[in-house]
């Protein structure tokens, strides 16, 4: 099943469909998502969506539910319901196919490199289930399960980790095409 995904996102690697998923990221991440962090705080500062803080333990988890606030939490909660599942998909397509159209300029089509175009997956499944692990939290607050916060730490440390290979394999990508002059390797 991930090689025929992976080959997927061979197919799909085309320039300006990995540009309009660019523009979306950039929407995402460079406006809507800032904003709603924005709102969050409502002038107060000093609060952190759970699923961009990096390694945080279930005291830093709780707490930072705690200072959130009933009205905040609720909106939170919403946010991850609904932003939270599409901007996943946004950054799973434009890192897979990024990956894919620099690994086509960067390797042979024998390359074992060439199957790492997949690793984005792994952030966007985490991600999903952080999710689901931050909603669980928000909606049966004040109640503080230990167990479920350390499971959310190591949910998000994965999906942390997966989101840096992503971002080292787009650079490792990139230095490979440059020395190829961008021509496909196919």
């Amino acid at each position: 099943m991930i090689q025929r995904i992976s080959q997927k996102f061979y197919s799909w690697a085309k320039g300006w469909l990995i540009f309009i998923l660019l523009i979306l990221d950039v929407f995402f991440s460079g406006f809507l998502l800032p904003l709603i962090q924005g709102m969050m705080q409502d002038g107060q500062g000093g609060i952190t969506p759970l699923d961009i803080m990096f390694f945080a333990t279930p005291d830093k988890l709780f707490a930072m539910l705690e200072n959130m606030g009933e009205y905040t939490r609720f909106f939170y909660r919403n946010v991850e319901l609904t932003v939270d599942i599409v901007y996943p998909i946004v950054y799973l397509f434009f890192f897979g196919l990024l990956i894919s159209w620099l690994f086509q300029r960067g390797y042979p089509s024998t390359s074992p490199m060439r199957k790492y175009n997949v690793v984005p997956l792994g952030a966007w499944f985490f991600d999903l289930i952080e999710n689901i692990l931050i909603v669980i939290l928000i909606t049966i607050f004040p109640s503080q399960p230990m167990a479920l916060g350390w499971l959310l730490f190591l949910i998000s440390s994965i999906k942390w980790l997966f989101a840096g290979a992503s971002i080292l394999l787009i650079l490792t990508g990139l230095v490979m095409a440059i020395r190829n002059g961008f021509k496909k390797q196919d």
